[in-house]
């Protein structure tokens, strides 16, 4: 697998930790997570197809300093868990929530044991992808198949609900919460597009291509530095893209194989990137801001 993540990173943002760290072994890796709390990482792997239930999907766990605590933290087909194909993850207080096809199954953070999934049996499920907290207890669902985002109140014990369901929402794939003002940003498989969501349900489109200007492909991941940039996996072009909060555009890496769902890990400044056909991923410092 190649990479120009480390160098280019380095390159571009001044003082930049001098961290590059790859982890191989995987077996088609599609999400990569921090936890805040404990600086434990997580690799959701497929193993397989991407919507296969052949119950040999698995997590694995790296410590705080990024190596390998456990290639199959969680796995399939073992100690009572059931899981296909994982791809997006997030954690809410001690509880890993993990999307595999059709279902969202939740984990205890600390053993790995199955603590059962969020009944969505209300829903005409598609096929499921992207997964973001709000930190307060909401959890957004991506179904990419079924143009929709579903939210539930996971701290209230409130049934998941329809957030929005539009074809302009054109696959929904990767989803990440602003942490400056809270709004859902949403990054589209189908058509290249970066949207945010409202509170209300509202769509803005940030990005789009059109018919003169195809900037992006299939946008798979996305999250937010502790600055405000915006960073975007665009999987089909083997690309990272920095969005600054003044909505300037740079490519910052290229020629990736298949980077997947990206995530940022605010507090070591770190860039985590999942490739799903490399069987790797990779852990990148972005740097900090220049003092004044």
């Amino acid at each position: 697998m190649r990479s120009l993540l480390p160098a280019l990173l380095l390159t571009l943002l001044p003082g930049a930790a001098a961290l590059a760290l790859q982890v191989t072994g995987l077996k088609n890796p599609a999400g990569f997570i921090v936890d805040p709390a404990t600086g434990n990482y997580f690799i959701s792997n497929e193993n397989g197809g991407p919507n296969v239930r052949d119950n040999n999907g698995f997590i694995t766990r790296l410590d705080e300093t990024g190596k390998l605590a456990k290639l199959k933290f969680i796995e399939g087909g073992t100690g009572g868990v059931t899981l296909h194909s994982p791809k997006g993850m997030a954690i809410l207080d001690k509880t890993l929530f993990v999307s595999d096809i059709d279902r969202v199954r939740r984990f205890d953070l600390a053993t790995g044991r199955p603590l059962g999934e969020i009944d969505l049996s209300a829903f005409k499920v598609d096929f499921l992808t992207g997964l973001a907290a709000d930190g307060a207890g909401l959890l957004y669902i991506a179904d990419t198949g079924a143009d929709t985002i579903l939210k539930v109140d996971t701290r209230r014990g409130s049934k998941p609900a329809v957030f929005v369901k539009d074809a302009a929402l054109a696959g929904p794939h990767g989803l990440a919460v602003n942490p400056a003002t809270g709004a859902l940003v949403v990054v589209s498989w189908t058509e290249g597009k970066i949207l945010e969501i409202a509170k209300d349900g509202a769509i803005k489109v940030l990005f789009a291509n059109s018919f003169f200007n195809a900037r992006f492909g299939n946008l798979a991941g996305v999250d937010f530095d502790a600055y405000g940039n915006m960073y975007v996996s665009d999987f089909s072009q083997g690309k990272v893209i920095r969005i600054d909060p003044d909505f300037r555009i740079q490519t910052i890496a290229e020629f990736l194989t298949t980077p997947a769902g990206l995530a940022i890990d605010r507090k070591n400044h770190l860039i985590l990137i999942p490739y799903l056909s490399g069987n790797a991923a990779e852990m990148n410092g972005l740097g900090r801001e220049r003092k004044k």
